[in-house]
């Protein structure tokens, strides 16, 4: 691809996040969208149809959507800034060079920013159909965010203190050596995530992670596990999709159980959570679904919420949705994604 292709995106990027019109309502909140492959049909857990993608984009270029990059969104939220209403941000997980062949040209045409958050080993070694470090180099300079996903893209949930740290060094001075500089936003592999990995991750320099989990980012979200929305054949229709970006957030505190990885001591998990805001005077709207299980039995007390399980989660990663109608017609959200090792 040209490296005029690369400018061209620069000067598209300026205008869509500087000089468009943007809807005029504030708002304190931000969906984002979780994206891998491009027109890889035989990948369809992870496969976005070109078909669909662009039909995603042609909804984000309504003029009640603002697109930001990942960065000023957070930035943005972590100092109380309002947003745009309907503010989206896009990232894309593991760098496959259908990124660079498919999603980019599009998205370069279309002026949307976007967040590349790349394994280091699997480039550097140009396994299967990755990106290479002058593809890569030619995103970043055309104003692409660069983020981490370690450097072998490992389970990290399950790892030692240790190989997590190992695996952040290695990664950053990857991207030093390659970038000129290290990221400062994670993506954890597969979305697997505990307190211990968060430690890991503050104290090797990352201030900002994303899991694998549906729901809305607001201000009072933890910041090194913040929810997206995945996108992928078997769930990226249009209706869907315009679920997913005009959704509101769940606001909640004291959640329990506080790590997301579990044993078989806290398995099934003791879980609840104290919901805030508008979302509590409106708890009989409320329902959570996990998966392989369906739609659990809830016990609402006041403004907390306990979520009553049927049986013990299976070894995994389990996704449990909370969910909302607002009066509006837009769905309140919140997810969380447990892990429980295997054997």
């Amino acid at each position: 691809m040209q490296r005029s292709i690369g400018l061209a995106f620069g000067a598209a990027l300026t205008a869509a996040c500087v000089g468009a019109a943007a809807p005029v309502i504030a708002a304190e909140s931000a969906v984002i969208l979780m994206y891998h492959r491009f027109g890889e049909n035989t990948y369809p857990s992870t496969n976005i149809r070109i078909d669909q993608f662009e039909a995603h984009l042609a909804e984000l270029a309504k003029p009640e959507y603002t697109v930001l990059p990942l960065p000023e969104i957070v930035a943005r939220l972590r100092a109380k800034k309002p947003l745009p209403e309907r503010t989206v941000g896009i990232s894309i997980d593991d760098a496959f060079v259908s990124v660079y062949r498919e999603a980019y040209p599009r998205l370069k045409k279309a002026g949307l920013p976007f967040t590349l958050f790349v394994a280091t080993k699997p480039v550097g070694q140009r396994v299967g159909s990755y990106m290479s470090w002058d593809q890569i180099r030619e995103l970043k300079q055309a104003g692409v965010t660069v983020g981490s996903q370690t450097h072998t893209h490992l389970h990290m949930a399950t790892a030692s203190a240790a190989r997590n740290r190992s695996e952040l060094e290695t990664s950053n001075r990857r991207f030093r050596e390659e970038l000129g500089e290290a990221p400062t936003l994670i993506a954890y592999p597969y979305g697997e995530y505990s307190l211990a990995v968060g430690q890991v991750a503050k104290e090797t320099g990352f201030t900002v992670g994303f899991g694998q989990h549906s729901g809305v980012l607001h201000p009072g979200a933890d910041m090194l596990y913040l929810p997206r929305f995945a996108m992928n054949e078997n769930f990226g229709g249009k209706s869907r999709f315009r679920l997913a970006i005009n959704a509101l957030p769940i606001k909640v505190s004291e959640v329990s159980p506080q790590d997301p990885l579990l044993g078989p001591e806290t398995n099934p998990p003791i879980l609840g959570f104290t919901v805030l805001g508008e979302a509590a005077k409106r708890l009989s709207q409320l329902a959570c679904y996990v998966s392989n299980q369906g739609k659990a039995r809830l016990e609402r007390l006041g403004s907390r919420v306990e979520v009553r399980l049927d049986a013990a989660l299976l070894p995994g990663r389990t996704r449990i949705n909370c969910t909302m109608l607002t009066r509006s017609g837009r769905w309140r959200w919140y997810g969380l994604q447990f892990y429980l090792p295997r054997g």
